[in-house]
């Protein structure tokens, strides 16, 4: 079974529908990561996961709310995004482990910055600038994440 899967992504349009591949593989309750610099699509990819779902209205990073909820057909996504978090345990503000239920799947950008306070992930998508495009690998760490990535490959 695939853990890992590799694409070059070269335009925007390109990580828009990368994102809504993954979306129509997405499993109840799994856990991505978004992980990759500043600027390197994180939100974009996000973008196209919600609208591969069926999402149409404006996606917007939740850099200072913390966390997005949206409802799309029957699905509950959870879009954090964690670049302002300052201390790990500032979640617990926010009800952070009330998030992670086993019907919602949640999206988190800047992971890195929750460790410990978040669970792990599911999936994880590093995103790499690479010249004017973008490498993007993708890791399953659980069996729902081997079986999405089974049906992407």
């Amino acid at each position: 079974m695939t853990s890992r899967l590799i694409k070059q992504v070269a335009t925007e349009q390109a990580m828009l529908a990368l994102g809504a591949q993954v979306a129509q593989t997405a499993k109840e309750g799994v856990i991505l990561f978004l992980e990759g610099s500043l600027g390197a699509g994180k939100t974009t990819f996000a973008r196209g996961f919600l609208r591969g779902l069926g999402y149409q209205q404006k996606v917007k990073s939740p850099t200072y709310t913390l966390v997005e909820p949206y409802q799309v057909a029957d699905k509950i996504i959870y879009h954090f995004d964690l670049y302002r978090l300052v201390q790990p345990d500032q979640l617990a503000h926010i009800g952070i482990h009330d998030y992670f239920t086993p019907t919602a799947i949640c999206l988190i950008e800047w992971p890195e910055k929750g460790v410990p306070c978040i669970p792990k992930p599911d999936l994880v998508c590093d995103i790499s600038m690479v010249g004017e495009g973008r490498e993007v690998c993708i890791q399953a760490y659980s069996e729902k994440a081997q079986a999405m990535l089974a049906q992407m490959s």
